[in-house]
């Protein structure tokens, strides 16, 4: 039985807008962003799920399989892809390295925090950190 993979039409207006309040973090963003996932503990491995995207002057949070539909690839976009794409943006404005801009953008769906994986800086050299994405490769 084959899966079949929707081609999503995405545009940057489906994504989580923010602003920085420091030009720097940009960088703090983007390398917790590669310690918050989806984990396999078993063998200590962190699938990131989502990625800091600027284009044009502006900066959003997006969810992996976003980024590969926003390619063109066809992928299959879930209500807990979103949920937990939303989690983790209010996870970021709550540790204050973010404002959102539309907070109705992550009203409805937000993950349970249960279903993601927040890994401390200090155990990152004990993990696998595995990105589903590379921003910048073709």
């Amino acid at each position: 039985m084959s899966q079949q993979h929707e081609v999503l039409d995405i545009s940057v207006d489906d994504f989580v807008e923010i602003t920085l309040a420091e030009p720097d973090d940009f960088l703090k963003i983007r390398e917790t962003l590669t310690r918050i996932g989806i984990s396999s503990n078993h063998n200590k491995k962190l699938y990131q799920s989502c990625h800091i995207f600027h284009k044009r002057g502006q900066y959003y949070i997006v969810h992996f399989k976003e980024l590969l539909a926003f390619d063109g690839l066809p992928v299959d976009i879930s209500t807990n892809d979103i949920a937990r794409r939303n989690k983790i943006a209010l996870l970021l404005e709550e540790w204050d390295l973010l404002e959102i801009v539309d907070d109705h953008k992550v009203e409805d769906p937000v993950a349970d925090i249960k279903q993601i994986k927040v890994l401390p800086h200090r155990e990152k050299k004990n993990w696998i950190l595995i990105p589903k994405y590379r921003i910048g490769n073709s």
